[in-house]
């Protein structure tokens, strides 16, 4: 009986010592991505909740998971160039001279339509570097997975932009989000949208304004770097393509952002005016870029 008791108790006992193993190779795990994503990006907290048994992550991984995050940049473009539009009328800008400096001597079909010169500037400059895992951010510590990619997506995915920059003010994303403001929103046209250069001189000294105008940039910076994650976390990456101007339009790399468009000339086909977003090839599909046709007019 007493050799019995022995034996269940050193069963008892190897239990133990192995359920203490597994809880410390899972802290290491964990501390290890905890580790990882602060390198990178932000915290834990959002990828506890993406996060299932195994590692495994409850949100897949597809190109329509892809193409949703494409169509929520444009939008957040569109969205972005109303307040910087609202800005330029209050400082008293010659809206006409702003899109025609932009990209000069494209015919509109209506004047409504330089709004989109505004949103070509955007994605021009919000773009640069796309290509590369990067993002042309100099990083310390530059490798990195297709997994850890799509873990940063996950973590920033649901956080509201200004908190994840107030938590990690000098995290790749928060340092992102600086550097390209600064492009963006050029020195001259901040000072006469606020009448100083403050705020550009706390973003470029480091910091994150909580101004209205910033935080609606921070929500656009937010949907491009998590199209950036997305296309990186694909094995192998999303391939970015950019229209230039004067470029003949096709139907299967292009679309364009005036849908009811008439041809003028029947014999000619009509020629990209202005890049509004670009296109992506992801596998052996194609994401159509959005761009600003010339040569057209406009049914009624």
């Amino acid at each position: 009986m007493v050799k019995k008791f022995q034996s269940e108790i050193q069963n008892k006992d190897s239990e133990i010592v192995q359920l203490e193993q597994q809880i410390q190779e899972a802290n290491q795990k964990r501390v290890k991505l905890e580790k990882n994503l602060k390198l990178r990006g932000l915290s834990m907290k959002e990828s506890e909740g993406a996060a299932g048994e195994n590692g495994l992550f409850s949100l897949d991984l597809s190109p329509d998971l892809f193409k949703s995050a494409v169509e929520t940049a444009y939008r957040a473009i569109h969205d972005f160039s109303k307040p910087l539009i609202n800005m330029m009328k209050a400082a008293g800008w010659d809206l006409d001279a702003a899109a025609n400096s932009i990209e000069p001597n494209i015919t509109y079909a209506k004047r409504a339509h330089k709004k989109y010169a505004f949103e070509s500037h955007i994605c021009q400059r919000m773009f640069i570097g796309f290509q590369d895992e990067s993002f042309s951010m100099k990083l310390d510590n530059p490798v990195e997975t297709k997994e850890s990619f799509f873990q940063q997506y996950l973590a920033l995915r649901e956080m509201d932009p200004l908190d994840a920059v107030g938590q990690s003010p000098d995290s790749v994303f928060g340092k992102f989000c600086q550097s390209k403001y600064l492009v963006v929103v050029h020195q001259k046209m901040e000072a006469s949208f606020f009448g100083n250069l403050d705020q550009r001189n706390y973003v470029t000294g480091g910091g994150h304004p909580r101004t209205a105008f910033y935080q609606a940039f921070l929500k656009l910076a937010k949907s491009i770097w998590l199209l950036h994650r997305l296309a990186h976390s694909f094995d192998p990456s999303v391939k970015i393509f950019q229209v230039k101007r004067d470029t003949e339009f096709s139907e299967v790399y292009m679309e364009s952002v005036v849908k009811n468009f008439i041809i003028e000339d029947g014999d000619q086909k009509p020629r990209v005016g202005l890049m509004v977003m670009p296109g992506f090839w992801i596998g052996g599909s194609v994401i159509q870029s959005q761009v600003y046709l010339t040569g057209v007019k406009v049914a009624e």
